[in-house]
C-alpha cells in the first residue's frame, strides 16, 4: 500500500513580536506534511530554525529528496522513520515532520492515542512553561498578566539588560519562573548573572553559553548555583554523554533531533547519564506541539508553548488546563484542523 505524501507551507503570524538573544521575528513558516494510506490522513510538521541553516524552503526541497524513502509498508513504520533519516543528512526539521507523521498514522491505524502506543501515562504530564521573549518593562509586565493562567514561566535574556529585563518581569509576579539565554553570554557574564539571579527565585538556567563551549560548561557547572539546561548544545542522542559533563539536564525538541524516534532515544540515554530532561519547542503549531506532549510524561519539565505564542493556531489538540497538558483521547496525535465558517 504506497503512501500518498502532500507538502505545504503555513504562513503563521505570531501574537506578538519575538525576541530572543538571536534576533526578533513576528510570523514563522512551517511545513506542513500530510501522509495518506487506506483513507488515513495523517500529519506532521517542521518548524525549520535559521539556528540550524533550516528554512521552509530547505524544508520542502528535502522532503522531495526522502520521499522515496518512504516507500514499503507503513506498518512498519520505525524502519521507515529510519530510513528517512538515512537517506539524507541533516534537514532534521524535515525528518521531523515525517517522523511525526508516520508516528500519527500508526496510532490512527490502531485506534489508539500515541500516549498509549508509546506505553506512557498522561496522569504524570508536568506543568508546561509559558515563555515571554525580550522587551520593554512595560511590554514584559501586560505579557505577564496575559500569562495568568500559567503557573511557571520561562524569560528570555540576551547579552544586555539582563537585569532590567528579568527584573521587570519579577516585579509583575511571584511564579516559578525558568531562564533562557540562547547562548548569549560568556563564561564569567553567565556566573555573574546566574549568582544573581539564583537570588530572584529562579529555578534553572537554559544554555548560558555558545553551544560550541564544551570546556565553559564544565567550568560553568562546577560554580553555577542553578540547574544548567544544555537546549543548543543537544541535536541527538551521540551528544548525550559529552553534555553530562557540563549540565545538569538537557532540552529535547523534535525539531532539533528529527522527530520522536530519536526523541526517545536521547531521553533514555539521558537517564542513563543521570541527567534530568526537559521536552520543548520551537514557534509550532498543535501538530508539533502534540507529538512533544505525547512524549510528556517521560520529562521532568515541559516548554511546550509554541502554538500559544501564534495569533491563530490552524489546528486543533489538547488544551492547556492550569498549566498542564490535557491529553484527549483521539488516535495519533490527536490534532484535527479547526473547521472554518
Amino acid at each position: 500500500m504506497p503512501l500518498r505524501m502532500d507538502v505545504r507551507v503555513l504562513e503563521l503570524p505570531l501574537r506578538h513580536a519575538w525576541t530572543i538573544a538571536r534576533g526578533t521575528s513576528t510570523s514563522k513558516r512551517n511545513v506542513l506534511v500530510e501522509l495518506r494510506a487506506e483513507g488515513v490522513v495523517a500529519r506532521g510538521e517542521a518548524a525549520p530554525n535559521v539556528r540550524y541553516g533550516e528554512s521552509a524552503e530547505t524544508v520542502t526541497q528535502a522532503l522531495d529528496a526522502l520521499a522515496p524513502a518512504l516507500a514499503g509498508d507503513p506498518w512498519h513504520f520505525r524502519v521507515l522513520s529510519e530510513r528517512v533519516d538515512a537517506a539524507l543528512p541533516g534537514n532534521h526539521a524535515a525528518k521531523a515532520a515525517l517522523d511525526i507523521a508516520l508516528y500519527d498514522l500508526a496510532g490512527k491505524r490502531l485506534g489508539v492515542p500515541l500516549h498509549r502506543m508509546l506505553g506512557l501515562d498522561p496522569a504524570a504530564m508536568p506543568l508546561t512553561s509559558f515563555s515571554i521573549g525580550i522587551d520593554d518593562p512595560a511590554a514584559l509586565a501586560r505579557k505577564v498578566e496575559e500569562a495568568a493562567p500559567y503557573p511557571v514561566l520561562k524569560v528570555k535574556l540576551g547579552a544586555k539588560d539582563v537585569r532590567e529585563t528579568f527584573g521587570a518581569v519579577r516585579a509583575a509576579t511571584t511564579k516559578v519562573v525558568r531562564v533562557d539565554a540562547n547562548e548569549a553570554w560568556s563564561r564569567e557574564e553567565a556566573l555573574a548573572h546566574i549568582e544573581w539571579l539564583a537570588t530572584q527565585g529562579v529555578e534553572l538556567v537554559e544554555q548560558p553559553l555558545p553551544a560550541a563551549d564544551v570546556e565553559g560548561a564544565k567550568w560553568l557547572r562546577e560554580r553555577s548555583p542553578l540547574p544548567l539546561v544544555a537546549d543548543e548544545a543537544l541535536m541527538m542522542a551521540s551528544d548525550v554523554p559529552r553534555l553530562a559533563e557540563g549540565y545538569h539536564g538537557i532540552n529535547v525538541k523534535l525539531q532539533k533531533c528529527g522527530g520522536i524516534r530519536e526523541a526517545l532515544r536521547i531521553i533514555e540515554t539521558a537517564r542513563a547519564c543521570g541527567l534530568k530532561v526537559m521536552i520543548g519547542c520551537m514557534v509550532e503549531t498543535s501538530v508539533g506541539i502534540a507529538a512533544a506532549a505525547h512524549l510528556g510524561p517521560l520529562a521532568d519539565w515541559l516548554d511546550l508553548d509554541g502554538n500559544l505564542l501564534l495569533s491563530r493556531d490552524p489546528f486543533q489538540g489538547h488544551p492547556v488546563v492550569d498549566g498542564r497538558i490535557r491529553l484527549g483521547t483521539g488516535a495519533g496525535l490527536g490534532v484535527e484542523p479547526v473547521s472554518t465558517p
